[in-house]
Parts: C-alpha cells; sequence; structure tokens
C-alpha cells in the first residue's frame, strides 16, 4: 500500500488481495482485471506479488500485454517497464527478465511449502499437536449415548441433545466404543 500511495495512486484503483498468490482466481485481482482498459497502466510492487506460477505469470503477462493493451510496471525490477523498450531489442530484455523471476518466484513457492512441510513433520515428530484441542464431552454424553445405541434416539436427537453437530456425535461416540 505504502508503495502505491507513493506514487499517489487513488485508494480506489488500489487491488490488494489477501491470500497467496498460487493462482490468479484470487477476487481481487479478477475484479481489478475486468476493469482495465487499453492503454490502461498497472504498476505491481514485484513480480511475486503478481503471481508465483512460472507459466501463469508468463500468461497473464501476455494477456494482459498483449491481449488488453495495458502497460505493466514492476517497482522493483525497471526492467520490466512496458512503457519503455517497445522496440525487439526491449522486448527481448523484458523477456527474459520475466522468465528469470518467473522462475525464481515459483521456485521460492516450492521452497517455501518444503520448508513448511519439514516444520510441520519436526513439530509433530516433537509431540506438537495442532489444532485447538478437543472439547470434554458434555455431562450427559453417556446417558444419550446409550439411549442412541439402544434406539430410544435418533443420531439427530442425540446430537441435539449433546448440543453437537451430527458427525461430531458420530464421531466421539465411536471414539468411545472402540476405547473401551
Amino acid at each position: 500500500m505504502v508503495a502505491m500511495q507513493g506514487l499517489a495512486i487513488p485508494e480506489k484503483h488500489i487491488f490488494m488481495d489477501k491470500q497467496s498468490g498460487k493462482d490468479f482466481l484470487r477476487p481481487q485481482y479478477q475484479r481489478m482485471v475486468k476493469k482495465l482498459r487499453p492503454g490502461d497502466l498497472l504498476y505491481v510492487k514485484s513480480i511475486d506479488r503478481l503471481g508465483r506460477n512460472y507459466e501463469e505469470i508468463l500468461e497473464q503477462w501476455r494477456a494482459l500485454t498483449k491481449e488488453r493493451g495495458v502497460d505493466i510496471v514492476v517497482l522493483d525490477m525497471p526492467l520490466l517497464d512496458t512503457r519503455r523498450g517497445k522496440d525487439l531489442m526491449g522486448t527481448f530484455l523484458s523477456d527474459i527478465v520475466l522468465q528469470v523471476l518467473s522462475f525464481a518466484a515459483e521456485n521460492e513457492r516450492s521452497n517455501i511449502r518444503q520448508r513448511q512441510a519439514e516444520g510441520i513433520a519436526a513439530a509433530k515428530a516433537k509431540g506438537v499437536r495442532f489444532g485447538r484441542p478437543p472439547l470434554p464431552l458434555p455431562d450427559n454424553f453417556s446417558k444419550v449415548h446409550r439411549d442412541w445405541r439402544n434406539k430410544k434416539l435418533t443420531l439427530r436427537e442425540a446430537a441435539d441433545a449433546c448440543a453437537m453437530p451430527v458427525g461430531t456425535f458420530y464421531a466421539k461416540a465411536v471414539r468411545l466404543e472402540n476405547s473401551t
């Protein structure tokens, strides 16, 4: 936001997604693309803010610049400014830089995912439990469970009596039965 505001871009023309750039199905990105018209100028902070998939970055770049006629400026890489160097040499250099940076963005995403998986595996090996701790069973669970197994209550009625979703009641009932 600071970089875009530094360019005096009105806030209504700034589109920012909160989710990762793993693909281009992000709501704000899609909204922005619909508003772009030929001759518009798109500022991107860095190429990895545009996306993190090599093929998709190249495809989106082509679609925006060639099909929609939009100029793109990548703020942290001055070589990626489609307003300049529209001759053959300028286009060639931009294409090379774009391909290298797109590769780097996807490679970084792969590295992040690998490090994350390694961290999770190491934490699990140390006994770290993920997720929120399970809530204790309600006081009436044993009686309701017995009534349900004796067909005095339907599954839905038993779950409602314990103030639980049906799936949660069933899973806890099975776990209780398997532990005894």
